[in-house]
This record gives structure tokens, C-alpha cells and sequence, in this order.
């Protein structure tokens, strides 16, 4: 007798890449809290010496007489972090031209609700914090979200969370990875150097014409990635960007990504899939432990409510579901965009509040904004504390307001 069961169905590519997505980034976000809180325990504890020790460890890397040496803490954010806005770079540009943010309808409600995600943090830490210029250098730092964190509480609720809302916050995220990128570059540059600069210009003029040309193997951008990000380390731009430049110039030749069934990637989605393990399980976790060590045993009840911390938790716990609960009302009303399938106005809170979660890209915009260890401690507190209340208000109030689904459930 023949066999006449039929064959598993395979997942359409797009889909599949988007289950693979979302799984590494929950389980990234697990990993993420796990570092954060080994770093407090180490900066808490008899390991405390030995933590400072691994932050201001300097090590030297280079050719003869050139070379770069510096504190381990700075390799991880000049260097890793380059690695890991690269993969966000190469996200931003796939979604663009092929994913989520495609088309019109798809970007709009993204687009607004994540600048009003920004705008409404900054606004209110600038509220608490407008008479201290040295804490202002502060202002982008309650704007971000961290994705893997927030996908990784996303993660705990289990079935319970509707498609629609995990692609709505991931995208969200996208765009906000988007707007951090550029307030980066406006305003965390300093003392610009022309002629690394132009020597930068350079390398990006080869980049580009190797896209002219139709090139689509990886390892010349990447040599040429490797050479932008020593440019961009000393033009007084910070490196990262070079690796958003660079995943930008990543070809993404899309005409095979149409096919369901198609096994070829083209080159930018070879190296994201390539990088996004590594990103997710070793990178960010090492940034998180090299930044999250913030030493508690001293601090006071006065500590927390000091401007600097209130202002950044607050921007974070407040202002994130404020703006972006607010721009989804505003749209929902304009008849320009509507909830995604699965959610409703308390969804959309819940969903705000879980945008607070700020952590990675906060912490990393404090590192370039505050040189004072005062400061920069005193915007750890609030990083922390905006992220971990944020995280809990999400999930305690999304377990409330969504229903329970069978696993299987659509």
C-alpha cells in the first residue's frame, strides 16, 4: 500500500525567519538578565576588586608602530557594541526593503508610536533635570528600548501573547534602534578629526561601488568594515557607527526571497543569521555584565529620588506608555492605522510598558553621555530600576489583560 499521509507543510521562509527571530531574541533577553545580575553580584561582593580589575583591564592591539590600547570596559563598547549595531543595521535594512517595515501600513503605527516613545521620556527627564547641564548630556538615555529584554518577558506569558503583538514590538524596537542610531550621531560626537574622516569617506566610496559592481561576497565589506571602524574610532565619531554603515552597505539582492521555498539567502541575511546567536548569547550579555555593576551598598532612599535617576526611571516607566499608548489613540482616531489582530487599548498599555524596558541601549547611551562616575552611577540606578519596574508592571498587568489560549491557538 502506498503511503498516503501527507508532508509537514514547510513554514513559508519569511515566517520561519521571523519564529527564529523571535526565539533568539526571548532567549537572548533570559541571557541578558542573567549577566546584569551576575554583574551586581560581583560588584556587591568579595569579587568586587576582581570586577574593576576585568572592567579596567587595558589591553593593546596592533601592527608595529600602530596600535590601540585600551581599558577592556571601552573595547566592549567601542568594539563588540560595533558588532551588535551592525546586526541592528542590517535588521533596519531588511525590514525596510523586504519586512515589516515595507509599506506604508505596515510602518506607520511603528514609526509614530516609537517617536512619541522618545520624545515623551526625554521630555520629562529634561523636566527633572533642565538646570543641571551636566546631566542633560544625559537626555537620549530613558528613549530606548531593549528588544531582547522586552521580548524575553514577552516569552514568560507564553501562549497568551498574540502574534501581532510580538511583531509590534519588535518593530517598534526596530524603529527606536533607528532614532537612537541618529541621536548618536548628532549628538555623542566630539572633537571630529578631518582627516580620519576623510579616510572614512573613503572606505565608504569602496563599499558603495563594491554594491555598484554587484559584488555579493561578504568578506570585502567586511575587510572594509574592519578599516571603517579604526577610521571612525579616531574622527571622534563613536566606532559603532561604523558598524551601522556598514550593514547598511550590505548587499540585499531580494528577488529569491520572494520564493517560499527558496534555501538561498541573500548576503545580508547570511551575515545576520550568522551574527544574531552571537549577538544575542555572548555579545550583549558581556556588555551587560562590563556595565550593570552598580555597587548598592552605599546608596540612600535619597539616591534614587535625586533629578538624574527619577527623571531617567520615570522617563522610562512613564513616558515610554505614555507616548506610545498616546500616538496609537491618536492614529486609532485618525483612521491612519489600527491595533494589530489580538490586541486592544489595554493590550497597547501593556505593550507600552514593556517599551520602558530600556537597559542595553540605555546603558550604552549613558556610558558616551556621562564621563563623571557620579553620574554615570547615578544613571545606572535609574536604568536599572525604570527597567526592572517596567518589566514587572508589563508582565503583571499583560498576565491580567490578555486571555489564556491553547498552546496550538492562533
Amino acid at each position: 500500500m502506498s503511503d498516503t499521509r501527507i508532508p509537514p507543510r514547510r513554514l513559508p521562509r519569511a515566517l520561519h525567519a521571523l519564529v527564529e527571530f523571535f526565539r533568539l531574541e526571548a532567549a537572548g533577553g533570559i541571557t541578558l538578565i542573567a549577566a546584569a545580575a551576575l554583574a551586581l553580584l560581583a560588584a556587591n561582593s568579595p569579587l568586587h576588586d576582581g570586577y574593576e580589575a576585568f572592567r579596567g583591564f587595558v589591553l593593546k592591539v596592533g601592527i608595529g608602530d600602530f596600535a590601540i590600547a585600551k581599558p577592556l570596559l571601552l573595547w566592549i563598547n567601542d568594539g563588540l557594541m560595533a558588532i551588535f549595531f551592525l546586526l541592528v543595521a542590517l535588521e533596519i535594512k531588511r525590514e525596510t526593503l523586504s519586512g515589516q517595515l515595507a509599506g506604508r501600513e505596515q510602518l506607520i503605527l511603528p514609526l509614530v508610536c516609537a517617536s512619541a516613545g522618545v520624545i515623551v521620556p526625554a521630555a520629562l527627564f529634561t523636566a527633572f533635570n533642565h538646570g543641571d547641564a551636566a546631566a542633560m548630556r544625559g537626555w537620549a538615555v530613558p528613549t530606548a528600548t531593549d528588544i531582547a529584554f522586552a521580548l524575553g518577558v514577552l516569552a514568560l506569558l507564553g501562549s497568551r501573547v498574540p502574534v501581532g503583538m510580538k511583531l509590534l514590538l519588535s518593530t517598534i524596537a526596530v524603529v527606536d534602534d533607528l532614532i537612537a542610531i541618529l541621536i548618536i550621531a548628532l549628538f555623542y560626537s566630539h572633537g571630529l578629526s578631518l582627516p580620519a574622516l576623510g579616510l572614512a569617506a573613503l572606505v565608504l566610496v569602496a563599499m558603495w561601488a563594491l554594491n555598484r559592481f554587484k559584488v555579493t561576497a561578504l568578506w570585502p565589506y567586511l575587510l572594509l568594515g574592519a578599516v571603517l571602524w579604526v577610521c571612525v574610532l579616531k574622527s571622534g565619531v563613536h566606532a559603532t557607527l561604523a558598524g551601522v554603515a556598514t550593514g547598511l552597505l550590505i548587499p540585499h539582492v531580494d528577488k529569491k526571497n520572494a520564493v517560499p521555498d527558496e534555501t538561498e539567502h541573500s548576503p545580508l541575511e547570511t551575515l545576520e543569521h550568522a551574527l544574531h546567536p552571537w549577538v544575542a548569547y555572548a555579545i550583549l550579555p558581556v556588555f551587560a555584565f562590563a556595565n550593570a555593576g552598580l555597587v548598592l551598598g552605599g546608596l540612600q532612599l535619597q539616591d534614587a529620588v535625586a533629578a538624574l535617576p527619577l527623571g531617567i526611571a520615570l522617563g522610562l516607566v512613564l513616558g515610554k506608555p505614555i507616548g506610545i499608548v498616546a500616538a496609537a489613540l491618536a492614529m486609532r482616531a485618525a483612521g491612519w492605522a489600527r491595533y494589530p489582530a489580538g490586541m486592544d487599548l489595554r493590550a497597547m498599555l501593556g505593550l507600552g510598558m514593556l517599551c520602558g524596558i530600556g537597559f542595553t541601549m540605555s546603558l550604552f547611551i549613558a556610558s558616551l553621555g556621562y564621563v563623571e562616575r557620579l553620574h554615570y552611577e547615578e544613571s545606572v540606578l535609574g536604568i536599572l530600576a525604570g527597567s526592572v519596574l517596567s518589566a514587572l508592571l508589563g508582565y503583571f498587568w499583560l498576565r491580567a489583560v490578555l486571555p489564556a489560549r491553547r498552546a496550538d491557538a492562533r
